[in-house]
């Protein structure tokens, strides 16, 4: 599909984008959470700076890749040492 034009607000601030038609709406709603996280930190936190918001939502977010990442990783590790036991006892099981 092609490439369409859309203005994305962040922070109070616009962003002119060009994306492709099939990325819009994934755009569109991790701005509305990044906006979301925003609201959230200036409502429980003494903090008014966009800069020091927008520097705490990357924060968050940022974290937040690496623990999946890191989660992704554990758990490949787990099912390639589950599938080298099956092999063993199959192999085991067909060499007898």
């Amino acid at each position: 599909m092609g490439e369409i034009s859309i203005k994305i607000n962040i922070a109070d601030r616009v962003y002119p984008l060009k994306v492709n038609m099939e990325e819009e709406e994934v755009i569109r709603r991790a701005a509305k959470i990044i906006n979301d996280r925003i609201k959230e930190y200036q409502d429980n936190y003494a903090v008014r700076d966009k800069q020091d918001l927008l520097s705490m939502c990357v924060l968050h977010y940022a974290t937040a890749t690496l623990k999946a990442e890191r989660k992704v990783m554990h758990e490949d590790t787990d099912v390639t040492e589950k599938v080298y036991q099956l092999d063993q006892l199959l192999t085991d099981f067909f060499s007898k």
